[in-house]
């Protein structure tokens, strides 16, 4: 039989391999002060992100968490839901640096101003904001706002456990686009990125069900988590053949746009059972 020791060491490489793929995730995703870890050869500092995927369960409820924490400590502080609410988005914009509001903006931008696929890509990559651009950003903070609001309103435990959920399921459901499709330029973060691989997927979908179904395990009500889950993952299939039928393939900007509707249509679910949840 193994001695303990032997366990430890064949434990202490794959927590290894964890720590640096979840820390790689937190450098590119999010605005924490992350060492580059010799990630210096990929201009984005994302290196493998075949393997690092995996990671992005855990990453994201790591976002989800710091907003739920703002939540929280706005409610202890006597706020009602909707602000509490509002200081929970601007924890999330906050902690990713607008990333996924940036894809979602220039999407929207592209796809409703531009005539053609190479038109489409151009406008994309202009950093200045169009109409169609804003009219997204505002449409959907609005609508992040209104069902954390909505959830906060039945419990602010209910609020900040959605909010860690949703992290995780949005961002590993954004991957859809990645899977189905090919990068729409040679170049770009898009393209950067790379594919999952079967391994890294099966851990991601895997750690993302189990957080998801992290308020359907405390109320004894799994059919709403499930059902945002399941809608999650739609809302990103049907961007991904949006961005096919535009571009023909995926970018980073259409990876974010993918998060934002995941992550929209998981609260929508928990908003649609809040009474049994509550």
């Amino acid at each position: 039989m193994r001695s303990a020791s032997e366990a430890v060491r064949g434990l202490a490489a794959p927590m290894k391999s964890l720590a640096r793929d979840v820390l790689a995730c937190l450098r590119f995703f999010t605005r924490a002060p992350v060492p580059n870890l010799a990630m210096e050869r990929d201009p984005f500092g994302l290196p493998d992100f075949s393997r690092a995927a995996g990671a992005l369960g855990l990453v994201g409820a790591l976002i989800g968490a710091f907003a739920a924490a703002v939540l929280l400590l706005a409610v202890a502080f006597g706020l009602s839901s909707g602000p509490a609410a509002a200081f929970a988005l601007v924890a999330l914009v906050a902690a990713t640096g607008a990333l996924h509001e940036d894809g979602l903006a220039d999407v929207a931008d592209g796809f409703g101003g531009g005539q053609s696929a190479e038109s489409k890509l151009a406008i994309m990559k202009d950093s200045r904001i169009g109409s169609f651009g804003a009219a997204a950003l505002v449409l959907c903070l609005l609508l992040r706002w209104t069902l954390l609001a909505s959830l906060s309103s039945a419990g602010a435990g209910l609020a900040a456990t959605a909010l860690v959920s949703a992290g995780a399921v949005s961002r590993v459901a954004a991957l859809a686009p990645m899977v189905l499709l090919a990068p729409a330029r040679r170049s770009g973060a898009g393209a950067a990125l790379g594919r999952p691989s079967p391994r890294a997927l099966a851990v991601a979908a895997a750690s993302a069900a189990f957080i998801g179904l992290a308020p359907a395990l405390a109320r004894e009500a799994p059919i709403w988590p499930l059902l945002g889950c399941a809608l999650a993952v739609a809302a990103t299939w049907l961007t991904a053949m949006l961005s096919r039928r535009q571009i023909g393939g995926f970018t980073g900007d259409v990876v974010g746009a993918a998060q934002q509707a995941a992550e929209i249509a998981y609260l929508s679910a928990l908003c649609m059972g809040v009474r049994w949840l509550a």
